[in-house]
C-alpha cells in the first residue's frame, strides 16, 4: 500500500494539506506557500537556539505545574533530536515572512509537537501534544524571538568568532616578535615616512585585534538580558509570575552561559539596541580586518614592480592568461567579507530603528544578517590566518633597498640642524641624484660622525633613546 502524499492538518483558519513526510503543521505550510520570496531561509543556527529555548520552557513549565511530566519529557526528547540534526528538512521557511517571526516560532512548535506525539505513541502513551498549548506554553513569538536573538548572538560569538579571532591574533603576535629587529621604511599617506621595524608594523595589526576582542568581550554582556516572560506586549500575560526568572536560569544551565531576565520587558520586546551595539563591534572588527588585509596586499605587491617587502603564500595560479602570476587572494576574500558585514550592519541598524509601539517587526532579517556576519568573519579569519598570515615572510633585500632609498630619513637630523636645513639637504639629494649622506656632507651642516650617529636607522626607530 502506497503512503499518502499529503495529510490534512488544521489550524484556526481551517484545513491545510501538508506533505506526509514532514513534521510541520498547518501554520508552517501556510507560511511556506504564502512567502515564496528569495532563497534566504531562516538560519539553522536559529533553529538550534529555538530547540534549546523550547527544551528550557518545557522544563520550567513542568516545574511550575503547567505541563505534565509525560508531555514535558516528550518535548525535551524531540528538542534533543532537533539539536542532534535528526529533524533536518523540517524547517523550510523564508526569512521574508512576518517580522515577529511568528511563523518560524510556529514551525518549531509544530515540528516538536508532532515529533513528541510520535515519541509518546511509541511509548504507549498516545497523548495529544498541541503546538500552542504545550510547546509554546508561557511564551509568545514576541518574547521568544528576541530571546533567541540574544542567545544566538552570544553563543555564536563564543563558539565561532572568538576562537577564530584569537587564532589570527596569536599568529600576528608571533610574527611581530619574530620580525621585531627588521628595520624598514614607514609610510603615511601612501608616501615614505620615518622608519620602524616590520615587527612594530605587525604589532599594530595584533593591537587592533586585541582591542576588538576586549570590546566584544564587554559588548556581549548586553546580550545576557532575555525577553522571555514578557509574552505578547511585555506584560507577561498568560505567563506564570516565576517563569521569567526560571527560564533565564534554565537557559543558562543548558547553554553554559550566564543569562538573566530583562528588568524591563517592554524594552526587551520593542528595542534591538543591544544587537546594534554588538553588531557595531563586529563592524569595528571588520574595519580593522580590511586595514590588515589591505596592508598585507600592498606590502606584498609586485613582487618586483611593487613594494614587495613581504612575501605571502602562493596558494593558486592568479591568472588564466598570465603565466606565473600569483595574487593576494586570501586578502581579497577577506575584504569582500568586510563589505558584506558593512552592508549587514546597515541592514541591522535600520531594522532596529523600526520598532513600533510594543514590538519590533524586523527580527528575522536581523537574525539572518547576524548569523551571516559571525559565520563570514569567523570563516574569513580562519582562512586568512591559515592560508596567508601564517606564511608571511620578510623580503630582506627589498626592505633594505627601500629603506635606504627614502629621503624621509633626513628627519633624523632635525634635532641637530633644524627642519629647514634638513629639508635643504633632502632637496639637494633629490635634485643631484646623490645620497642623503653625500648631500649632507656637501652642505657642511653636519660632520660624518654626527651624520652616522643621527641617521642610524636602528636609532631612528627608538624615539626616546
Amino acid at each position: 500500500m502506497e503512503m499518502a502524499e499529503y495529510r490534512i492538518e488544521k489550524d484556526s483558519l481551517g484545513e491545510v494539506k501538508v506533505p506526509a513526510d514532514k513534521l510541520w503543521g498547518a501554520q508552517t505550510q501556510r507560511s511556506w506557500e504564502n512567502f515564496r520570496i528569495g532563497t534566504e531561509k531562516m538560519p539553522l543556527e536559529m533553529v538550534a537556539v529555538f530547540g534549546i529555548l523550547k527544551q528550557a520552557a518545557a522544563t520550567v513549565n513542568q516545574e511550575l505545574g503547567l505541563l505534565d511530566a509525560a508531555r514535558a519529557d516528550a518535548i525535551r526528547s524531540a528538542c534533543a533530536e532537533l539539536l542532534e540534526g535528526k529533524l533536518a528538512g523540517n524547517f523550510p521557511l523564508s526569512v521574508w515572512q512576518t517580522g515577529s517571526g511568528t511563523q518560524f516560532n510556529m514551525n518549531i512548535n509544530e515540528v516538536i509537537a508532532h515529533r513528541a506525539e510520535q515519541i509518546l505513541t511509541a511509548a504507549g502513551q498516545p497523548l495529544k501534544v498541541h503546538p500552542n498549548d504545550h510547546v509554546n506554553r508561557s511564551q509568545s513569538s514576541n518574547d521568544i524571538f528576541p530571546t533567541g536573538l540574544h542567545v544566538l548572538g552570544l553563543t555564536l560569538l563564543h563558539s565561532q568568532l572568538f576562537p577564530a579571532l584569537t587564532a589570527l591574533l596569536e599568529t600576528l603576535r608571533s610574527k611581530a616578535a619574530e620580525f621585531q629587529d627588521i628595520v624598514k621604511i614607514g609610510r603615511t599617506h601612501l608616501m615614505d615616512a620615518t622608519p620602524l621595524t616590520l615587527g612594530q608594523e605587525i604589532s599594530g595589526w595584533s593591537g587592533m585585534l586585541e582591542r576588538n576582542r576586549a570590546m566584544l568581550t564587554t559588548g556581549i554582556n548586553f546580550l545576557r538580558s532575555l525577553a522571555m516572560g514578557g509574552t505578547a506586549v511585555g506584560t507577561g500575560i498568560n505567563s506564570h509570575p516565576e517563569f521569567a526568572v526560571k527560564i533565564a536560569a534554565e537557559i543558562s544551565r543548558l547553554t553554559g552561559e550566564q543569562f538573566e531576565t530583562s528588568p524591563n520587558k517592554f524594552h526587551a520586546l520593542t528595542s534591538k539596541d543591544e544587537l546594534v551595539v554588538v553588531h557595531g563591534m563586529l563592524k569595528a572588527l571588520a574595519a580593522d580586518l580590511m586595514k590588515i588585509a589591505n596592508d598585507v596586499r600592498w606590502l606584498a605587491s609586485g613582487p618586483r614592480c611593487g613594494i614587495g617587502e613581504i612575501t605571502i603564500p602562493a596558494n593558486e595560479p592568479g591568472s588564466s592568461i598570465m603565466p606565473s602570476k600569483v595574487n593576494p587572494t586570501q586578502a581579497e576574500a577577506l575584504t569582500m567579507i568586510v563589505t558584506q558585514v558593512f552592508g549587514n550592519d546597515a541592514t541591522i541598524s535600520f531594522a532596529a530603528s523600526q520598532g513600533n509601539f510594543q514590538l519590533n517587526v524586523f527580527m528575522p532579517v536581523i537574525a539572518y544578517n547576524l548569523v551571516q556576519t559571525v559565520r563570514l568573519l569567523s570563516d574569513g579569519m580562519n582562512s586568512f590566518n591559515a592560508n596567508c598570515a601564517a606564511g608571511i615572510r620578510p623580503n630582506l633585500p627589498k626592505i633594505e633597498f627601500n629603506l635606504h632609498q627614502s629621503l624621509i630619513l633626513i628627519t633624523g637630523l632635525v634635532p641637530l640642524i633644524g627642519y629647514d636645513k634638513a629639508a635643504e639637504i633632502a632637496k639637494k639629494a633629490a635634485a643631484d641624484g646623490i645620497t642623503l649622506k653625500a648631500a649632507a656632507l656637501a652642505t657642511g651642516y653636519v660632520s660624518e660622525a654626527d651624520y652616522d650617529h643621527y641617521m642610524n636607522p636602528a636609532r631612528l626607530i627608538k624615539a626616546n633613546e
